[in-house]
């Protein structure tokens, strides 16, 4: 039998545990997570509000900048260490994994990547200090198709106007700087795209309604409205015209840590389920004592650790510069399933009290959902992975 002749479908990667360093920072950012984001979890849920005080206090703690380098302000961390925070943060409320992580992978890093130095010094000690960022591709007609964008802008002296509007913005209620995706000539198809550093305070930019969603109810999703927007070329992000690679590759590095936000989400189900299971008492005994309960449980576990390794090696891959887009794409199916399987099922350990809000399963399920669809579908991502492995465009 010959040999295939298609790519590997998966390559044997180092699989590192967290360094004693990371440890730390992980332990960190969980007991920040319990002891600050817990208690406001239910309201914010409620509401559909992040509080402000919070999101100071991930500022002042480092957790805006954990991979920016300290001379802009960061904490000069690694990609790896961004992952951690999320999980953790997302293991106790999804919203605050959310803000975190847009943060941290997509802004940050688009900036740290393709910025110029002056606009490294002029922003990243903004977006390490005290100013939200938003990342603004998708458009009522571009989703999935996400170079279908409708958004215009136009050369004018020393600025670019840009008209149009952005649909499912996160942190768009919150942020102060929105890196925002426009075409200066739709005819060249994905040729034209721009990517601009579009400050809030921008002459003809506004934020428009909140979306009151599902899961992740604490974390801003808006539409963005641009009407003559006035951006000087300075704040162009990269080069006119390339801003499809700034919005590919900053968003395959985001889907490792939309990885990283579903493990913490099916961690976070998991553990409560199994508090649960041993309080519980049905004929006599905690339920956890019963073998059927035990399997479900012992299966779940085995998921969300093997989606976890699958996130951390991705991110591991990502830091050492080696090809990683496969991997992201695969942690980002992978863990959006098995979030979503595991906090079913957890609903189910509770019985009918999961179906309450009186306890946290059914928001774990909800908030679960959202990993299948922002950046790139299930769909999106299968269709990655398969011309990776078999090597046609």
């Amino acid at each position: 039998m010959s040999e295939p002749t298609t790519a590997p479908i998966s390559a044997v990667q180092p699989l590192t545990a967290p360094s004693e360093e990371e440890r730390m920072f992980q332990a960190a950012a969980r007991e920040f997570a319990e002891k600050e984001v817990g208690p406001h979890v239910e309201e914010m849920d409620r509401e559909g509000v992040f509080k402000h005080e919070l999101i100071e206090n991930f500022f002042a703690q480092g957790f805006m900048g954990i991979e920016v380098p300290e001379t802009y302000g960061g904490s000069g961390g690694t990609f790896f260490m961004s992952m951690l925070a999320i999980e953790e943060f997302s293991r106790v409320d999804a919203s605050a994994g959310v803000v975190v992580d847009v943060q941290n992978t997509l802004v940050n890093n688009a900036v740290m990547r393709w910025g110029t130095e002056q606009q490294k010094k002029t922003f990243l000690p903004k977006l390490t200090r005290d100013t939200v960022g938003a990342y603004a591709l998708s458009e009522p007609n571009a989703g999935s198709d996400a170079f279908a964008l409708e958004a215009r802008a136009k050369e004018d002296g020393d600025h670019y106007v840009l008209n149009g509007r952005k649909l499912w913005i996160t942190n768009a209620k919150e942020a102060g700087l929105y890196i925002v995706f426009a075409t200066l000539n739709r005819e060249l198809g994905y040729k034209g795209i721009t990517a601009f550093l579009v400050e809030r305070s921008a002459p003809g930019f506004s934020v428009g309604k909140k979306e009151d969603k599902l899961g992740i109810r604490a974390s801003s999703t808006c539409e963005l409205i641009l009407e003559d927007c006035r951006v000087p070329k300075a704040n162009v992000l990269g080069e006119a015209g390339k801003g499809y690679k700034v919005a590919i590759e900053t968003l395959n590095e985001g889907r490792i840590g939309i990885g990283a936000q579903m493990v913490g989400v099916a961690r976070g189900a998991l553990e409560h389920a199994i508090h649960y299971a041993a309080e519980r008492k049905q004929f006599g005994k905690p339920i956890a004592e019963f073998q059927a309960i035990q399997f479900q449980l012992a299966r779940l576990a085995t998921e969300v650790e093997a989606a976890r390794l699958m996130t951390y090696n991705a991110a591991r891959m990502k830091d050492s510069r080696v090809p990683f887009v496969k991997e992201a794409a695969m942690a980002k199916y992978f863990c959006s399933q098995v979030a979503e399987r595991v906090a079913s099922e957890c609903v189910e350990v509770y019985g009918g009290y999961g179906f309450t809000k009186d306890y946290p399963a059914e928001k774990y399920l909800r908030d679960s959902k959202i990993g299948k669809i922002y950046e790139g579908t299930s769909f999106m991502q299968l269709q990655t992975i398969a011309k990776l492995i078999i090597g046609r465009s």
